[in-house]
């Protein structure tokens, strides 16, 4: 039998917090002898049994979120079931959020913080649905440039050491995620060292195929190898925005492009 009066406004407290019903927040009053603190930590633990439960189910709709403070900056995916709950504004602030607090861990691939985790748990409680993080990359030094697209599926992340203009940073960004084929990296110097010597077999042979002399075969072999580098390097391809100039001619004096990552929901 309950014996703990339990306030409405108490109540009310505990449901805003948590977004739970009204009935479920108050038996967690009674069953925590009316202790805020207890009830919810109560309840966060039940209810996130049951949304573990529910792991198993597609997380197939999401955003990307992007966040920079001054020389730290991050880009991350988190997903949700449901494309509703993708476009939510407390999802999204919850991807905000979670961007903000990867600042904190050292560059490269992101790994979820015992904070974050109860950060996204909160949302998962919430929601009801299966929201997690899918994967995440912090980059630190120089400067940055960033590209979300409208429906917040996807990002580019840039960075970047020189002076660059912000408009012609965002630019480049919007080419690396408009662009066909997808840059594989910056330069030749990023591509993987087996691929380049696997294109450059491929080419030479092609080459000797056609009959021609040595000499000439190798100038054709090498400026296949070339063409394959225009293509797939950031650098070497031309800008989407006008196809008379590459992103190397774009850049002013002294820039120089360091890394970029994009993102794409479920990509």
């Amino acid at each position: 039998m309950e014996t703990v009066n339990i306030d409405a406004k108490v109540v009310m407290a505990l449901r805003n917090s948590t977004g739970l019903g009204f009935g479920d927040c108050r038996s967690a009053l009674v069953e925590s002898g009316g202790d805020l603190a207890k009830a919810e930590a109560l309840l966060r633990e039940r209810l996130k049994g049951k949304m573990d439960s529910r792991s198993d189910r597609a997380a197939g709709e999401g955003c990307i979120s992007i966040v920079t403070d001054g020389s730290k900056s991050a880009i991350l995916e988190v997903r949700s079931e449901t494309d509703f709950t993708a476009k939510n504004e407390e999802f999204r602030a919850l991807a905000q959020e979670l961007s903000k607090m990867s600042l904190g861990s050292a560059a490269g691939t992101v790994s979820m913080t015992p904070a974050m985790t109860a950060r996204l748990d909160t949302t998962r409680i919430k929601t009801g649905e299966n929201i997690s993080f899918a994967r995440g990359t912090r980059l630190d030094g120089g400067s940055f440039g960033c590209y979300l697209h409208h429906d917040g599926k996807l990002g580019v992340l840039l960075q970047f050491e020189g002076e660059l203009p912000q408009e012609l940073a965002t630019g480049i960004c919007q080419h690396i995620a408009a662009v066909v084929p997808t840059p594989m990296a910056v330069d030749e110097s990023g591509l993987p060292a087996d691929l380049v010597v696997a294109k450059r077999e491929e080419a030479k042979k092609e080459a000797e195929a056609s009959g021609k002399p040595p000499q000439i075969a190798e100038k054709i072999a090498e400026g296949r190898v070339r063409k394959y580098f225009e293509e797939t390097t950031l650098m070497g391809q031309k800008y989407v925005k006008d196809d008379k100039k590459s992103i190397r001619d774009l850049l002013p004096k002294g820039v120089t492009l360091k890394a970029f990552v994009r993102m794409r929901v479920g990509g």
